[in-house]
């Protein structure tokens, strides 16, 4: 008789070393044990007959139990995402399958493993990277803007599988097979029409940044019998907002049942009335490689877009269209994202516009980065102060205070749907304005996605660069001051979605403070309980307050007469 000794320690520890091996060399399959042990796997692949490259991207499978609208249409807020993961490929051959796995990142649940049993509508899309040389000397790959704005659910290029209907069960392991086998068309710019002109330009200095055509452009809004005056040179709202194609102010032709774009059509009743001011509108498109939007200035991650904006794209328009060349004849507006940009540009240029209407803009004190001391807290997603609980930040709330994204869902968010800030999410797009380069070229962030732990060097480098707008303006103030002077109005709601009336308050604090010269601007706060997106006036009556102030602004010589003509 053979008597055969049990297997030492050491001996054990090799097995499971060759069992986790085999796993991972994908020999389950003839490995019954292995097979029992498998973990769930969405496999993804795309034919050469929709893309015959190579794909380098980011692949996402998202499941949902809402079958009303397609899953990658319902990607994009951590409070509403259903389950999506997401992994980076590299070179993905075609017929090759890339694995979402226990591996790819979740939102908002961890693993793949961790998805109830019940039926799903699964999905799964690519976001298409190009390689690009920039100038600094860094090779990234990014998402090259087809003029969608960064969107990568309908961005033209991007691959996606069709929808696809499955159960999973809680004693069965998911194993999935999806094909990329439909590709997003080109987008359908809106012709021009009698009001409302498109304009894009590729620009120079950003196409030497990128070392690939990078394009900027506009959408004007024409005033009634712009046509028939070819002698008049009208006023200019420069209108900042994200990228969209439509008119700026919701401006629409025609009734709606809708109740966003009635208000575009009562804004085009109110447009071409006989005693409406006429005044041309101005909106900029200038989607990045990482965002739908530049933000309107310089960036080390972006490139020279202030400068493509201003010394490219507005002598383009100023010599294609009836633009009035006079500062106190140039005002800017903006919401939101527009509101940080429509004060960066008043006060990165005093001299060049008029007056800027700044409507919750983002960010414009970084102790107040939405919650977050980026100067002094140590980490995003949690209270400092405390020494035996951490009480979790919230960056999102309604306007009765009701609490919705924590900051570390809205982190993770961006981070399933981009690596790198690749995501076009909040966060990333803050950093690609803001934030230096990192060592391997892409932004660096200011915080962890996923720990929340701050990078004060990050968030210092963001200060001294100008981008915190009160910090930049108070040190400048001697200077700017002066051309400053009752150009400044503030309007935002005591209870802003996403905490921006906070920062507005320490430039508040400032403003009113200023002293040879004063400020001579304006705050008005909506309370009670008024939201992000707040306005005390309409979009008529905003028009007609800026054009009374350009004309209470314009020398005695100007005939204004003719920006008020029957």
């Amino acid at each position: 008789m053979i008597i055969i000794p049990p297997p030492s320690f050491k001996t054990l520890r090799y097995l499971r070393l060759a069992f986790a091996l085999t796993m991972m060399c994908g020999f389950a399959d003839w490995y019954p044990y292995a097979a029992a042990q498998s973990l769930p796997r969405v496999e993804v692949s795309f034919p050469a007959s929709v893309h015959a490259q190579p794909i380098t991207g980011r692949l996402l499978a998202v499941f949902t139990r809402d079958g009303k609208s397609e899953p990658r249409f319902q990607i994009g807020r951590a409070l509403t995402t259903p389950p999506v993961f997401a992994i980076d490929v590299e070179q993905l051959l075609p017929g090759d399958s890339a694995a979402i796995d226990e591996h790819a990142l979740g939102l908002p649940l961890a693993s793949l493993a961790s998805l109830p049993a019940g039926d799903y509508f699964v999905q799964a899309l690519l976001n298409v990277y190009t390689e690009v040389h920039r100038s600094d000397g860094h090779t990234l790959w990014v998402h090259l803007d087809q003029w969608e704005g960064q969107d990568l659910s309908r961005s033209p290029g991007n691959l996606y599988s069709t929808v696809r209907k499955v159960h999973i069960d809680s004693a069965a392991t998911l194993s999935l097979k999806l094909a990329l086998t439909e590709v997003i068309p080109p987008v359908k710019v809106p012709a021009d029409t009698e009001w409302v002109k498109n304009v894009k330009i590729q620009s120079k200095l950003l196409t030497r940044f990128w070392g690939c055509p990078i394009y900027v452009g506009a959408t004007i809004l024409l005033p009634k019998g712009y046509a028939e005056h070819p002698g008049v040179r009208y006023p200019v709202v420069y209108y900042q907002d994200h990228f969209r194609l439509g008119a700026p102010f919701g401006f629409r032709t025609t009734p709606s049942s809708d109740q966003g774009e009635r208000h575009g059509y009562r804004f085009y009743q109110a447009w071409t009335a006989a005693d409406f001011p006429r005044l041309i509108v101005v909106t900029f498109q200038h989607p990045t490689p990482y965002s739908d939007d530049s933000y309107a200035v310089n960036s080390a991650n972006n490139g020279p877009y202030g400068d493509a904006l201003m010394t490219e794209l507005v002598p383009y328009l100023e010599e294609h269209f009836q633009l009035s060349r006079q500062p106190y004849a140039r005002v800017l507006t903006g919401l939101s994202t527009g509101g940080w940009e429509a004060l960066a540009l008043q006060v990165y240029h005093p001299g060049f516009f008029g007056g800027a209407w700044v409507f919750c803009p983002d960010p414009v004190d970084f102790r107040r980065y939405t919650v977050a001391n980026v100067y002094e807290d140590e980490n995003a997603f949690y209270e400092p102060g405390h020494e035996w609980v951490r009480p979790i930040r919230y960056i999102h709330r309604l306007p009765d205070g009701q609490p919705q994204d924590t900051a570390r869902e809205y982190s993770l968010n961006d981070a399933v749907l981009g690596s790198h800030d690749r995501s076009a999410g909040q966060l990333a797009t803050w950093e690609a304005v803001y934030a230096p380069v990192g060592e391997d070229g892409y932004p660096k962030p200011v915080w962890d996605k996923l720990t929340g732990v701050i990078d004060h060097s990050v968030a210092l480098s963001m200060r001294d660069h100008g981008y915190d707008l009160r910090y930049y303006i108070e040190g400048h103030w001697p200077q700017i001051g002066p051309a400053l002077v009752g150009k400044l109005h503030f309007y935002c709601g005591d209870m802003d979605g996403v905490y921006l009336n906070l920062a507005v308050y320490l430039l508040e604090d400032f403003l009113k403070s200023t002293k040879h010269p004063f400020y001579a601007g304006s705050f008005e706060y909506g309370r009670p309980m008024k939201g992000h997106g707040w306005m005390p006036m309409s979009y008529p009556e905003l028009v007609r307050i800026m054009a009374d102030y350009i004309a209470r602004h314009s020398p005695p010589t100007e005939g204004t007469q003719a920006w008020h003509y029957q």
